[in-house]
């Protein structure tokens, strides 16, 4: 693909089928760890071992980041999607790439959480707790381009 394709590729992506991705994301990803939230609540409800009991601290505690993070980060998803349509003159190169990491934060924190929480060795999360720090890099760089994009002037 040549360059000039690239570039015509990211006015495409960068439009509003960008804020309409964003919003579909932030919205669903909202109502989902929402509802591991209340997954989270019923299981201290019902007073559930594998949950509540002390060996499984590690586990309580990295399920209840992978909820925080993730409602954070679908709310931020909306965030994003107000910018976009708020700073028209974002490039659009950065705009793309800060969406591909947003995304990618989006799916890589919580789910890294998440999974560290299921296989827990003495009191320590598993392996999955290795796609935090990825996750935690592609939302430092989202947040970024988006803090450079809001003070653009046309780039």
């Amino acid at each position: 693909m040549s360059k000039k394709e690239r570039s015509a590729e990211a006015r495409e992506e960068s439009g509003p089928d960008l804020v309409r991705l964003h919003l579909r994301v932030g919205w669903w990803g909202l109502l989902f760890f929402l509802t591991t939230g209340a997954l989270l609540e019923a299981m201290h409800g019902f007073k559930l071992g594998f949950y509540l009991d002390v060996s499984n601290e590690a586990r309580r505690l990295t399920w209840t980041l992978a909820h925080a993070h993730g409602s954070l980060l679908a709310i931020l998803n909306l965030v994003f999607a107000s910018t976009l349509e708020l700073v028209p003159e974002w490039s659009s190169a950065s705009r793309v790439a800060a969406s591909r990491c947003l995304i990618g934060a989006l799916i890589l924190l919580p789910m890294g959480f998440l999974l560290g929480g299921i296989f827990v060795h003495g009191g320590d999360p598993g392996l999955g707790v290795l796609l935090v720090p990825p996750g935690a890099a592609l939302l430092f760089v989202a947040v970024l381009l988006a803090a450079r994009g809001a003070g653009s002037r046309g780039r």
